[in-house]
């Protein structure tokens, strides 16, 4: 993978994390009622193995599908922007997250956070879809796969933990912003899904 190609997926990953979900507001919830360093021990840890099992997966169907026809990644890079725009929109016309949805009820045990995290980012059938669409736009069909996907799915991991990390440190701070905020982040979310999608079938 060039660096430039790094540096802009590195970016994308970010802004990716960054968007409010399942998981993001399971670790506010429990950095709020847990602390921080039990969050990141288990439930953040639980939710970055179920997005690895999610990315390993979506890789192995871009892989058999890149073997079977040369022209796939073409193919893929548009349908994939296409699906990113769709879930811009989308997100732009959510109506805002409650946080109270996220909290189930406490329990401190280890084991129970980590399996909440995890069992989060798994039943989640629209990330695997995502990471379908958003993995593609990335792949230099010039080099090898595997070291892309393993470097594509480190760096993803790594900025998924940091960001959730930082969510479970300022928990009892983002709880009222994204309440009083909510929707205003999802738009503006929202566009940076749409202008990622409208822009990164482009690029080589």
């Amino acid at each position: 993978m060039a660096l430039h190609t790094l540096l802009l997926y590195l970016l994308a990953a970010l802004g990716l994390s960054l968007t409010p979900g399942p998981n993001s507001l399971l670790v506010i919830a429990h950095g709020a009622l847990h602390g921080h360093r039990k969050t990141l021990l288990f439930t953040v840890s639980g939710g970055a193995l179920g997005f690895l099992v999610l990315i390993a997966l979506s890789m192995l169907g871009i892989g058999a599908l890149l073997r079977a026809s040369s022209s796939a990644l073409g193919v893929l890079k548009w349908v994939g922007g296409a699906y990113l725009v769709w879930l811009g929109v989308q997100l732009w016309r959510a109506s805002p997250v409650h946080l109270a949805d996220a909290e189930a009820r406490p329990d401190p045990r280890g084991f129970e956070l980590f399996r909440g995290g995890l069992l989060t980012a798994l039943s989640n059938p629209k990330a695997l879809l995502f990471y379908g669409a958003f993995l593609p736009q990335f792949i230099d069909p010039q080099r090898g796969l595997m070291l892309q996907f393993v470097v594509m799915a480190a760096v993803f991991v790594a900025v998924e933990i940091t960001v959730e990390y930082g969510l479970a440190l300022m928990a009892h701070r983002i709880r009222p912003w994204l309440q009083r905020q909510g929707r205003r982040f999802n738009r503006t979310c929202g566009g940076m899904f749409v202008l990622m999608g409208a822009a990164l079938p482009m690029t080589r």
